[in-house]
């Protein structure tokens, strides 16, 4: 039995920013947000970056959106200037975008009445429509809009975000994986892998070299839904592995 459409729930992630682009802060977020995705069953297909420039963020936020079940961006959401995520998605959804008066009461749990100036104030404006995300380190929250969560690019923050999130998604069948070690190079088994692949199509099958003291080696990875489909792929890799192998010692 294949794949359905309701067995599947696909993920992208909008990394926003001019700081990683330039390099000056590195993207810690993305790779926390696959694990977290792939350990409840979502698939994240795309992880994409952009500047902190309005219509750069309106357009992704648009394509990425209808593309996939949901769409995760960080970074913007802080009280300076360039921080223009809210506004930007606000724009991309066609609402206007105020103080909320919950996310102000939020902040008040940190911050003292008088201390809540106009910068500060930045992180309560919230798109007309969105729900908050809760944050347990600084109380500003994130929020979530249609099928965007908006969250913050501090990764602890973050990532407490996130957790507030998760619980409310709608999941999709768990990937398997299983890692075969081969003791072999890719050249010596790109062939006959990618005909095995043609054999299984429902089994997704990666090759990884990495090098140890040893020399070159291949690890190679088979990812599926049906246990029973990945078991017999591995299988049929594990044979072609030992048969090229033996072929190898042979010839020496």
């Amino acid at each position: 039995m294949g794949e359905t459409a309701s067995s599947i729930v696909t993920a992208a992630v909008l990394v926003i920013g001019d700081e990683i682009l330039s390099g000056r802060t590195k993207d810690k977020n993305s790779g926390y947000i696959a694990d977290v995705l792939t350990a409840v069953g979502i698939d994240l297909r795309e992880v994409r970056v952009v500047p902190d420039i309005e219509a750069e963020i309106v357009a992704a936020v648009n394509a990425l959106r209808k593309r996939y079940d949901y769409l995760f961006t960080t970074g913007g959401i802080g009280p300076t200037h360039d921080d223009i995520t809210a506004e930007s998605v606000a724009k991309a959804f066609g609402v206007p975008i105020a103080v909320d008066p919950r996310a102000r009461a939020m902040l008040l749990t940190r911050i003292a009445e008088k201390d809540l100036n106009e910068a500060r104030l930045r992180m309560a404006r919230v798109p007309q429509g969105a729900e908050l995300i809760a944050n347990k380190i600084s109380a500003a929250p994130g929020f979530n809009i249609g099928n965007v969560y908006v969250m913050a690019g501090v990764p602890a923050v973050m990532q407490v975000m996130l957790d507030e999130v998760i619980p409310t998604l709608r999941t999709g069948a768990k990937l398997l994986s299983v890692s075969i070690d081969t003791g072999l190079r890719e050249g010596d088994l790109g062939t006959p892998y990618g005909e095995i692949q043609k054999q299984h199509p429902d089994v997704m099958m990666g090759s990884y070299p990495f090098f140890n003291e040893k020399g070159f080696f291949t690890r190679l990875v088979l990812r599926a839904r049906d246990a029973e489909k990945l078991s017999t792929a591995q299988r049929d890799v594990e044979a072609m592995v030992e048969r090229l192998r033996a072929e190898k010692k042979a010839a020496v």
